[in-house]
């Protein structure tokens, strides 16, 4: 077994992470990432360095995971969902259970929270609930407290600002307790092939699948389509596509947003 793959069998080991699931690539220029920080040249020398230095474990698990986020990313899927698939599904009933799998540091689930709360002030009686997951136990705490610098409130209005965020005496902004109690964020790992939950309505998995094998990306849609609801919707991130096994059972809905329809 060579340096690298010893490499991988540590990691799986000690963090518990399946490295076979992701693209080797992105294993190895993640380790590489690690390796050029910590001034070691060679897997070899960061295993070592790893086993003398446990407070790397912690690093080495925020860079293999993804944590790239921001307020209403990619926000022509947000109007989509504000203006179509929302309405739609809350005039088939009052209550929606939404989904955000790889939550990272929760923009994505308060925005989605802002449009609901919008859409619920328009129509009383209709409600949500947002459950929120990453593996990543440091930006769930994060997404959690909903703590944000001004450079990240950029894509905000004033008003939705205003209305959802309560301003710190050191620049921040937090959000308020009313946009937060929508939402539940817990630690879930993709690659367990169980659901967080069953009969949800929407499921949101964005700009995590990229780094997936085509193996782990259908049983990944597998796993989805059985959460769903009879004709709920699946959003992927623009730059991801359903594997070929996978396309039987999902159609297309808005197709440039990478939205998709359960198929029964």
């Amino acid at each position: 077994m060579d340096d690298f793959a010893e490499l991988k069998q540590f990691i799986e080991r000690t963090l518990g992470m399946q490295c076979s699931n992701y693209k080797e690539d992105y294993i190895r220029r993640r380790l590489l990432s690690r390796m050029r920080s910590t001034g070691n040249e060679t897997f070899k020398d960061y295993h070592q360095y790893l086993l003398a230095n446990p407070h790397e474990l912690d690093n080495l698990r925020n860079a293999l995971t993804i944590n790239v986020t921001e307020f209403f990313r990619d926000n022509e899927v947000y109007e989509c969902m504000r203006k179509d698939i929302l309405p739609l599904l809350f005039r088939q009933r009052k209550q929606l259970r939404i989904w955000c799998a790889g939550c990272s540091s929760g923009e994505e689930p308060y925005s989605l929270a802002m449009i609901l709360s919008d859409l619920m002030l328009q129509k009383p009686g209709i409600s949500a609930r947002i459950i929120a997951t990453d593996i990543d136990q440091n930006v769930l705490a994060k997404a959690k407290v909903g703590i944000y610098t001004k450079k990240a409130m950029v894509k905000l209005s004033e008003a939705q600002v205003r209305r959802h965020f309560t301003g710190l005496p050191d620049g921040n902004f937090q959000v308020k307790p009313s946009l937060k109690e929508m939402i539940r964020f817990q630690p879930h790992d993709l690659m367990s092939g169980v659901p967080v939950s069953r009969w949800l309505d929407v499921i949101i998995c964005r700009n995590v699948t990229i780094y997936f094998t085509e193996k782990q990306k259908d049983a990944l849609a597998k796993m989805f389509h059985g959460a769903l609801v009879s004709g709920g919707f699946y959003i992927m991130g623009k730059t991801e596509y359903l594997g070929r096994t996978s396309e039987s059972m999902f159609a297309p809905y808005e197709s440039l947003q990478k939205i998709f329809a359960k198929k029964d």
